[in-house]
């Protein structure tokens, strides 16, 4: 049998299970409609400058992001007032796409 190794934060979870309590019903549902509203999108139209959008295209590239996605994680981040550096936006994108 295959021996399992846990980061520090799994290894608090296996310690702890006993202590944890079952999410109430409501909070449940609070979360799920958290999430349903996380996941809507609309198109828009956006015109900016040439040169603003060659730099940012760039900056998207280098970090392996297609340029639409990099806006938008700015412009989420700058609306939430929770700047994030590079490889906080990595993880979030990695996360983004496991929960699809």
């Amino acid at each position: 049998m295959k021996k399992i190794i846990l980061d520090p934060e799994e290894e608090a979870i296996e310690r702890d299970f006993e202590n944890y309590k079952p999410a109430s019903r409501e909070f449940k549902k609070r979360i799920e409609k958290i999430i349903r509203s996380s996941r809507k999108t609309r198109s828009i139209s956006l015109r900016m400058n040439e040169s603003d959008l060659s730099i940012l295209q760039e900056k998207a590239s280098k970090n392996g992001l297609p340029y639409q996605t990099m806006i938008n994680v700015v412009i989420h981040k700058y609306v939430t007032d929770s700047y994030l550096d590079k490889d906080e936006i990595n993880k979030y994108l990695k996360l983004k796409h496991l929960v699809r």
